[in-house]
């Protein structure tokens, strides 16, 4: 007979979810007795349950509900910081009410799906380049795209000192492929591209992990689906 799975979200799972610490620094926060459920003291290994109250040092805790969490298209043009003194940076052109960030980068030139959030957890744990999570582009090139040119780029690329991870490459059209990659070097397509002799004349990042860019259109945002957020800490283990 299979084990039953035991109920609710484990308690630094829950915490961490809140924006309060991260998963270790909630054990920490555990151990000190300074977390409570309904009003008890909390032990390691506790789980929460729909409509338990969680509170860290008196104060009420909710749910990852609160994190802000949306899909943008960047258009070409704007610039991945939050310096107020760029006139074309992001942050300025969204406008969100909540401070966010990006979750990693796109070029200046470069158009597409940009994750933003106010989770820095999420944003790192995305970031961290160990964790080879994908990211697909669409990109247009200035010359045919032949069979040799997908081998190459396909099986790795000498730039910046280094060979590129080997990634999955599709030619789409004439002059267009698609990419999907495991790493994000400096400008690593346009220098992967621009080692074969081809110029990269439109580049858009279409998918990051399982969130995609869809009909999004240009310069708008969306929140994330309940069911495109689950998957994604589910993916990243959070």
């Amino acid at each position: 007979m299979p084990m039953a799975m035991p109920e609710g979200t484990r308690l630094n799972k829950y915490i961490s979810e809140a924006g309060v610490a991260s998963r270790r620094a909630a054990d920490r926060l555990v151990e000190e007795g300074r977390v409570t459920i309904n009003g008890r003291v909390a032990v390691l290994g506790d789980r929460v349950s729909e409509g338990d109250v969680v509170a860290v040092d008196g104060k009420p805790v909710g749910t990852r509900k609160g994190d802000v969490i949306l899909a943008f298209n960047k258009p070409r043009g704007l610039t991945c910081t939050s310096n107020p003194d760029d006139p074309d940076n992001i942050i300025d052109f969204i406008g969100y009410p909540e401070r966010i960030y990006s979750v990693g980068r796109l070029d200046k030139d470069s158009e597409g799906l940009l994750i933003m959030t106010n989770n820095g957890e999420l944003a790192n744990s995305i970031m961290r380049s160990r964790a080879e999570h994908e990211k697909e582009y669409v990109v247009k090139v200035d010359r045919r795209v032949t069979d040799e040119f997908v081998r190459g780029m396909s099986n790795g690329v000498p730039i910046l000192d280094r060979v590129t991870k080997k990634c999955l490459v599709e030619r789409t059209g004439d002059k267009e492929f698609r990419i999907v990659l495991k790493q994000g070097l400096n400008r690593q397509i346009r220098r992967m591209c621009g080692h074969f002799g081809y110029t990269v004349l439109e580049l858009k990042r279409v998918r990051v992990m399982n969130i995609e860019l869809g009909d999004l259109p240009t310069g708008k945002y969306r929140d994330l689906t309940e069911g495109e957020r689950d998957e994604l800490f589910r993916e990243l283990g959070l």
